[in-house]
Order: structure tokens, then C-alpha cells, then sequence
């Protein structure tokens, strides 16, 4: 059987307009990122969508946004959090090594990119297969979203033409265990 997930990044960031990397560590919302997800919000009400369920990073600024995008009960769930990576969390993003970045935080108490992956391929596909999950709405982060999509890059036409924006929804059909990637949106140009 067919389902649908709406996996959305979260919106702008403190850190996120003083480039500092803020991986597992947090920083909240700006004004734009609030108004980033009232238009997302907007987005799903014009197109009809409704979920019949929601689940969020346990970080603050992936909760604050799904707050704005929806008033339903959601769950926080650890496996959606963003990429861990190690003593750069805070730094600035001029520390940064080249893409990709393969295992490069690994060796600094951060995660593998393929950790990554994986991690987020598990969760999401344990999120999809419960019952009465056919419309869902997930809310992670720029970098954890861009691996899950890696994982499943060999099953969709789709491709990202860029980073992904803040408040960006990457709409997936999932079945029979395979996710596809079916539509990139991005509401705030």
C-alpha cells in the first residue's frame, strides 16, 4: 500500500545566519524562520494536505517549526536529529571540510556519513511501516534530510538543484519498503 511522507527541514536559524555549525547542538528560530514555516504551513493547508501523524527531531529548532506547521500531537524522535558533528558543533562553518565529507567528524566524536544514512533510513522506515501511518509529516534538519535522500537516490528522477532551503519539503512515496523521492518544494523563494 502506498504512503506519503513529507519530510521538511527545519527553518532558519541563529546559527543558521551566523554560519556557525550547529549539528546536534541547538539554536533557535529567527523571524524568517518562524515566517519560514507559517509558509510551509500555508503550503500544505492551499494543497489540501492533511497528516495522520507528525514526528520531530528532539532538537528545539525542528519542534518549534513543526509547532508552527501544525497544532496535531506529534512525537520527538532521536533518530531524526541532524548530523553529530563532534567539537566542530558551534564552530564556524569555515571549518568545514570539502563535501563530501565521508568520515571526517568521525575522528572528531562525530558521526560517519554513512552512519548517518543509515540512521535516518531506519528510523523513517520504522515511522512508515506502523499502522494507520499513510500521510506523515517529519520534521529533521539540511544534512541528515540530504543523506536520507542519498540512501534512496537510485529509486527517483527527482534531484536537488542545490542545498536545501529552510522549511523545504521533500514529499516520498513510500512502499513495499522503498522510498521515492516525488517532489521537491521549497515555499519560501
Amino acid at each position: 500500500m502506498e504512503k506519503i511522507l513529507y519530510l521538511m527541514r527545519h527553518g532558519q536559524t541563529l546559527f543558521n545566519v551566523r554560519r556557525k555549525i550547529q549539528g546536534v547542538c541547538d539554536a533557535p528560530l529567527t523571524e524568517l524562520g518562524i515566517e519560514q514555516a507559517r509558509r510551509a504551513a500555508r503550503h500544505y493547508t492551499e494543497h489540501q494536505i492533511i497528516f495522520d501523524h507528525a514526528y520531530s527531531s528532539t532538537s528545539e529548532r525542528a519542534c518549534d517549526t513543526l509547532e508552527l506547521v501544525t497544532d496535531m500531537e506529534y512525537k520527538r524522535v532521536k533518530g531524526l536529529r541532524e548530523w553529530n558533528f563532534g567539537v566542530f558543533e558551534g564552530e564556524s562553518e569555515d571549518l568545514n571540510p570539502k563535501l563530501p565529507y565521508g568520515d571526517f567528524f568521525k575522528a572528531y566524536g562525530g558521526e560517519g556519513e554513512l552512519e548517518v544514512r543509515e540512521r535516518m533510513n531506519r528510523t523513517l522506515t520504522e515511522i512508515m511501516e506502523r499502522d494507520g501511518h499513510q500521510t506523515v509529516l517529519a520534521v529533521s534538519h539540511g544534512a541528515s534530510c540530504r543523506q536520507f535522500m542519498r540512501y534512496w537516490e537510485h529509486t527517483s528522477d527527482v534531484q536537488p538543484k542545490g542545498r536545501l532551503g529552510n522549511c523545504c519539503i521533500l514529499k516520498f512515496k513510500y512502499e513495499d519498503g522503498v522510498f521515492e523521492l516525488l517532489e521537491i518544494v521549497n515555499p519560501n523563494p
